[in-house]
């Protein structure tokens, strides 16, 4: 036993766990991306390498050696943009608290909400958001226009705007971007929302049934604001009630207390 607890065996623990632990944050920042089906490919290339070594297939392992070493050149041409990106934003994370980041961003969506749903509920315009959570919607916003914007009350109103392109389907936020519009969510066959109501909150329950996303409603009847999260839809919610709604889903417990008083004053019209 104590021949085990040596400490280059420590150290050899310690260096695998560090591997995994950045392979870990890697998947994780780019999941959702275009970058998540680059590592795929790379993982089937050094598996088919190794493969091939094994069987002792010499021309496919020499094909698969020139990939792996002319690769990356390739992969930093073609994708130079998502590179920089990608940089820009870990420098960012670096730079200046993650956290602090985060807050002042879920912040932003919370009044461009407010700002939008207060406008198209007062006009009775018709509106449908659904906000990613931990589950992507990527595969969703492939379905509608991609417009990766920055959040604005301005902006989601203007979506909404009758006979224009982009009014009808659904709007989809994604890391509290704007990022794609006119998109089709999955609609729900539940029998316990009321027959009243359409094809939009149907749609808005599906999404939120078929993982965490939240979707936002406004009714184009009634002007009435409902929102679906996990199955369930709750209606008539006033602007108090779904901006608390919306602190509690979006701001970490330690900021609810200190940003509660800034609503009240600063976006609650």
């Amino acid at each position: 036993m104590s021949d085990l607890l040596t400490m280059t065996n420590l150290m050899r623990v310690v260096d695998v766990a560090i591997v995994w632990f950045v392979l870990y944050k890697m998947i994780k920042f780019v999941q959702g991306t275009r970058a998540i089906q680059i590592m795929l490919g790379v993982a089937v290339i050094v598996l088919i390498k190794i493969a091939s070594w094994y069987l002792g297939l010499t021309t496919i392992s020499w094909f698969m050696d020139q990939v792996i070493n002319w690769g990356p050149i390739a992969l930093v041409v073609v994708f130079q943009q998502e590179i920089r990106k990608g940089l820009e934003e870990l420098g960012r994370r670096t730079m200046i608290g993650r956290e602090h980041l985060e807050n002042a961003s879920e912040q932003q969506l919370i009044q461009a909400l407010d700002e939008s749903l207060q406008y198209l509920s007062k006009r009775r315009i018709g509106a449908l958001i659904a906000i990613e959570r931990q589950k992507s919607l990527s595969e969703l916003v492939q379905t509608g226009i991609k417009i990766d914007a920055e959040i604005s009350g301005a902006l989601l109103i203007n979506t909404f705007i009758p006979n224009t392109p982009l009014h009808d389907g659904a709007v989809i936020i994604q890391n509290n971007r704007l990022m794609a519009a006119t998109a089709y969510l999955p609609l729900s066959e539940s029998t316990l929302i009321p027959k009243e109501l359409g094809t939009r909150h149907r749609a808005g329950v599906g999404v939120s049934e078929d993982g965490d996303a939240i979707a936002v409603i406004v009714s184009e009847e009634t002007g009435e604001i409902s929102i679906a999260t996990n199955g369930d839809l709750l209606r008539n919610m006033s602007q108090e009630t779904y901006l608390n709604f919306f602190e509690k889903q979006f701001l970490p417990a330690t900021t609810n207390a200190t940003t509660k008083h800034w609503w009240q004053k600063g976006a609650r019209r």
